[in-house]
């Protein structure tokens, strides 16, 4: 099993949470279809500024790769991109302090 962790933000533009939250939905059972990720249960967060941060594991290194490869995946991506903007935890209040809390979703 792999213990490569991943943590994906995404602040909403104006107007498009609601319209990200339905894109995420499609979004882990896409990678868990194309074979990327393990069955661990996926941590969905927010932020106190909106953002919304998936947690996941991929199945191997490998597979960070082979989704960038993907029409699939890259199309949910795309769809990701158009109405949010991926960040880093850096960007967030929370992460400037210790023991962050988030709201979970």
């Amino acid at each position: 099993m792999s213990s490569f962790v991943f943590m994906a933000l995404y602040r909403p533009k104006p107007g498009k949470e609601n319209e990200l939250k339905e894109i995420l939905k499609i979004h882990i059972p896409t990678l868990r279809e194309e074979g990327l990720i393990t069955n661990r249960e996926l941590l969905t967060l927010q932020a106190e500024d909106g953002t919304i941060i998936e947690i996941a594991e991929w199945k191997s290194n490998e597979s960070k790769e082979k989704a960038h490869q993907s029409a699939n995946v890259m199309s949910v991506w795309n769809k990701i991109s158009s109405v949010a903007e991926i960040t880093s935890f850096s960007s967030l209040a929370e992460a400037h302090k210790p023991f962050p809390n988030f709201k979970a979703l």
